[in-house]
């Protein structure tokens, strides 16, 4: 993958990350969960490449901002000077009355 910004993954974001795989590894098929892994990728890759292409959260204070990675997962991250932190990556199926903004 080619990078402008360097992505960076918060403690959060790996646990969240790694709880998601394994609720879908649980769930889904395995065509299912690879068609996640690479829509992830691509988001990932936009986001480094162009990372204001994705909306500001009702969070804005905090200048993040949200990417759907499909219509149950989402990415939420934060553009700093050279680096992109990685914060969340929310799966509302996991928990569907947490949903976030």
């Amino acid at each position: 993958m080619k990078s402008g910004y360097k992505i960076l993954w918060t403690q959060h974001s790996l646990h969240e990350l790694k709880s998601t795989i394994t609720f879908l590894e649980q769930n889904w098929t395995k065509k299912e969960l690879q068609s996640f892994v690479t829509k992830l990728d691509h988001t990932v890759e936009l986001i480094s490449k162009t990372p204001q292409m994705f909306p500001s959260t009702l969070m804005n204070k905090k200048n993040i901002r949200k990417a759907v990675i499909d219509k149950n997962n989402n990415l939420y991250y934060q553009i700093n000077a050279y680096s992109i932190n990685i914060l969340s990556v929310f799966s509302s199926q996991q928990h569907p009355n947490k949903r976030k903004s």
